[in-house]
């Protein structure tokens, strides 16, 4: 079984604590769902967030999902501010262990996200 990380990022609506954990469960749910991850595969989550999203913790978000989500290891840091680039976007890499190729995992970028990957095949 080897370690692989899973892509995402989602456009949180607005720089409210609902907002940022309605868009960290939205982005984390859809990417082990498309990758057919359990919780028990999770090695670790590590989210970054535009300097404009800072009313909240995504990895608060990740703790109140249910039984067993408190134990996931997750860290939350802010992304570098390139001139130009999208605003108010969580991204997160998601790392699991699993038996997939490299090819095999899905990347998620939801919504206007979909353009910061183009290289990559996306699910919407």
């Amino acid at each position: 079984m080897m370690i692989r990380g899973i892509r995402g990022a989602i456009k949180v609506r607005a720089n409210y604590k609902e907002d940022i954990k309605d868009a960290a469960q939205t982005l984390i749910r859809k990417m082990l769902k498309l990758n057919e991850v359990n919780l028990e595969d999770i090695a670790s989550i590590f989210f970054t967030t535009t300097k404009d999203i800072n009313f909240e913790f995504p990895a608060i978000a990740v703790r109140e999902m249910g039984e067993g989500w408190e134990l996931v290891p997750c860290l939350c840091s802010t992304e570098i501010d390139v001139p130009g680039s999208m605003d108010k976007v969580l991204r997160a890499l998601v790392q699991i262990n699993t038996d997939k190729k490299l090819n095999e995992i899905k990347h998620v970028y939801l919504g206007e996200t979909a353009i910061l990957r183009p290289d990559i095949e996306v699910k919407n």
